[in-house]
């Protein structure tokens, strides 16, 4: 799943990033990469931006960029 299916509040691990090296680096500055966990915080309708929670940190994610990262239920991830 992506982080636009994400349900408001659920946590998840980021287990795939789509994108470039460019992208990925500016995900990366971001504290966005592999392996960390992250919770959706909020979502505007119609395609808006995606706010998400890296660590203490809340950061607005626009919509094509909350696609291309590929998530896991944390409860999955800890098996």
């Amino acid at each position: 799943m992506n982080v636009t299916q994400m349900k408001q509040l659920e946590k998840v691990v980021i287990i795939e990033i789509h994108g470039d090296k460019n992208f990925i680096n500016k995900l990366d500055s971001m504290g966005i990469r592999l392996g960390v966990k992250i919770i959706k915080i909020s979502s505007q309708i119609l395609h808006g931006p995606v706010t998400i929670q890296v660590g203490s940190t809340q950061i607005a994610i626009g919509y094509n960029t909350a696609k291309r990262i590929i998530v896991e239920k944390e409860e999955v991830w800890k098996k």
